[in-house]
């Protein structure tokens, strides 16, 4: 579904059923799924003009509708000019088909990562606040946090996209696509809409004592002394104390408090075992510890979203709860968007995006020799017969043309869509 051609205005009390429209507002300033939809219902319209637009976007053209009130002309002479168009050939129509197939991939993922910029700004804000204004910091994490799970919640199959662009700081990044993640695996336990708005904010506020430690310590690296690994564990603490000045909910806080303990118990800070931990922290705990794998703090060191989920299935089984480990690689697909594959014709591909309902079967960016970059298109494996996956492949084991070619990303980051708008 493309968004390219929305260009004509209407008044909102003149909407109807069918017509496609496109909201002029930020992400989490209105409640639908997607800013650009087709209306299915009069509650639908309701809600429009509850927003307090007086005009909104909308396209003739992909509207489901033969005649809108005091729109009428433009509908015409959309319908004209079809008419007096002369007929496609089968390469004419071959390639206005790809063309407008690339349009709705471009509008897929810049939607997507819109959106991820804008939430990014609204954690760095949060985190802002943090210090000098704690409580409103906290309403602002939870609003942020409700705002995911009402987008959640109110769709269907989802997909985690993968984005060519990562908008914001590093510490924002982390914290959203550990939000993201953790809010999606909720997601597929069923978590009621508390627990989903819970989690979102623990996940989203779970490095906030961070900003209490000297820059130095904020990452824990490898060659830390004894002295740094304690000074660096305090930010747990640190967390704790924010979460309450901020007013955070008991099980949001649990979430800051425990997202570095272990299931074995070997975690820290009070080496708690599964049984002890909240279910939402053990969720955060498994992500935050996949993303860090994925993003670390210094880039040479990052493994491929593969090679992180394959470390964690074979070397870390007994420090995460195992109903929750076997869910996240369920959701994330043996190949998570990000992976440098190759296919089973020799091709190789980049994955963009999984169906956390099919991960077997993601959609991937294939290189095409004669096909430039930016008009290749996206191939979903569920739909190609007879082609599949062979193996992964770090981004240096690609040939320099593909590497240049499918430019994987050094720094991974995720947002989710309707599986639908994936798929299209």
């Amino acid at each position: 579904m493309s968004t390219a051609t929305v260009q004509e205005t209407i008044d909102v009390a003149s909407l109807r059923v069918g017509m496609f429209v496109h909201l002029d507002l930020g992400w989490l300033s209105h409640p639908f799924p997607l800013s650009s939809f087709r209306i299915s219902s009069e509650e639908q319209i309701a809600t429009i003009r509850a927003l307090g637009l007086r005009r909104v976007r909308w396209s003739s053209a992909h509207s489901d509708l033969t005649e809108v009130a005091g729109t009428a002309a433009p509908a015409r002479r959309h319908e004209d000019t079809a008419l007096q168009a002369p007929q496609e050939s089968p390469e004419q129509r071959a390639r206005r088909e790809h063309r407008e197939k690339l349009a709705a991939q471009r509008a897929g993922l810049l939607q997507c990562e819109r959106q991820f910029a804008e939430a990014t700004r609204e954690i760095k804000r949060a985190m802002e606040m943090a210090g000098a204004k704690p409580e409103e910091a906290g309403t602002h994490a939870t609003a942020l946090a409700r705002g995911l799970a009402d987008k959640m919640l109110g769709a269907g199959d989802l997909c985690i996209r993968l984005l060519t662009e990562a908008a914001g700081d590093k510490a924002s990044a982390h914290a959203l696509n550990v939000t993201l993640i953790s809010m999606l695996m909720g997601r597929t336990f069923g978590l009621a809409e508390p627990d989903m708005i819970d989690l979102g904010t623990g996940a989203l506020m779970h490095d906030v004592g961070k900003l209490e430690l000297p820059d130095r310590v904020r990452y824990r690296e490898d060659h830390f002394s004894a002295a740094e690994q304690r000074l660096y564990e305090e930010h747990v603490a640190f967390g704790i104390a924010a979460a309450r000045r901020m007013g955070l909910s008991p099980g949001a806080s649990l979430v800051v408090a425990q997202h570095h303990e272990h299931a074995d118990g070997s975690g820290f800070p009070l080496k708690l075992n599964t049984d002890r931990m909240s279910p939402l922290a053990r969720i955060v705990a498994l992500v935050n510890r996949y993303d860090r794998l994925c993003n670390p703090h210094i880039v040479g060191k990052a493994l491929t979203p593969h090679e992180a989920l394959s470390m964690l299935f074979a070397q870390s089984k007994t420090k995460f709860d195992t109903a929750i480990l076997g869910a996240f690689i369920k959701m994330m697909g043996v190949y998570p968007p990000g992976s440098a594959v190759q296919l089973t014709d020799d091709r190789y591909a980049l994955v963009v995006s999984v169906n956390s309902s099919r991960p077997l079967k993601p959609r991937v960016l294939v290189h095409e020799s004669g096909v430039p970059r930016d008009e290749a298109l996206i191939v979903d494996l569920e739909k190609a017969e007879g082609l599949g996956i062979r193996r992964s492949l770090r981004p240096q084991q690609l040939p320099p043309t593909t590497l240049a070619y499918l430019a994987p990303r050094p720094r991974v980051a995720y947002f989710f869509e309707p599986a639908g708008d994936a798929a299209s």
